[in-house]
């Protein structure tokens, strides 16, 4: 029988090989999974799929203020058409979503503000800005029957959190599995995970779902929260993030254009 770790190192190299990307990103990517067993043991919150999220207390504002940003939300999907899918502004996710039903509505992204954007939405914006440590922030959209297949992001340094805003019946059928866990979202309610888990996304239902999604970092004790703060200062500066900001004021000049025709 493998061990757990030899079962995982064979997962990653899988996961890697599947993806087609260059050896040197992979290699990179590989470089970043190295630091998991390192930024978890540092952890202030523990190292688990998916965490409390009485244990952030900037969690509960997002929820008592959830109708806010929902009615800024509801302005920004009158334009659905108008808004690009994941993959238009973050080219790599074309290895998890190729079609037209994951849209997105970026706010940040590792810490670049999208001015534009965040103009449209200002309550919502205020709100984020006040989550300590929040280096990136957008309304997730999906289609009725969107399923986002297994994957794992690239890096621990950060806890992915979502707030549903819009949430179709069943909720039990619009879910999210992360390792082994399996939850669903709900109207005001947070979810708070860490990505770097294998994880999987389904709407089984007729509805569209919309949520609120940050990543934030994620809190360690030193010298590692000083080593993290320095990469995903690095981070911002890469010609992926640089590309996506590119990308994405792109596509807010034409979310501009058809609000104006």
């Amino acid at each position: 029988m493998q061990s757990n770790d030899t079962h995982s190192a064979h997962a990653e190299q899988e996961y890697f090989r599947d993806r087609g990307d260059p050896l040197p990103k992979r290699l990179a990517h590989m470089a970043m999974h190295g630091l998991d067993s390192v930024y978890g043991a540092f952890s202030t919150v523990g190292d688990r799929p998916v965490h409390d999220p009485a244990r952030f207390p900037w969690t509960q504002r997002l929820e008592d203020n959830w109708t806010v940003m929902r009615e800024e939300l509801d302005e920004i999907l009158k334009h659905r058409e108008a808004l690009p899918s994941f993959h238009d502004i973050a080219e790599d996710a074309s290895t998890i979503s190729q079609d037209d039903n994951w849209k997105t509505f970026f706010l940040y992204g590792y810490g670049v503000k999208a001015e534009e954007n965040c103009a449209r939405c200002p309550r919502t914006t205020e709100l984020i800005e006040q989550v300590p440590g929040m280096t990136t922030a957008f309304f997730s959209i999906l289609s009725p029957g969107k399923h986002i297949p297994p994957h794992r992001g690239p890096y621990k340094g950060v806890l992915r959190y979502h707030l549903g805003l819009k949430v179709p019946e069943p909720t039990e059928r619009c879910r999210i599995r992360v390792d082994d866990e399996v939850e669903h979202w709900e109207e005001g309610e947070s979810l708070v995970f860490d990505d770097t888990y294998n994880h999987e996304v389904r709407n089984e239902t007729s509805g569209e779902r919309a949520i609120l999604f940050l990543d934030v970092k994620r809190p360690m004790q030193q010298p590692m929260a000083a080593l993290n703060d320095l990469v995903l200062g690095l981070l911002r500066y890469t010609p992926v993030v640089q590309d996506a900001y590119e990308n994405q004021k792109q596509w807010s000049n034409q979310l501009t254009a058809v609000e104006e025709s």
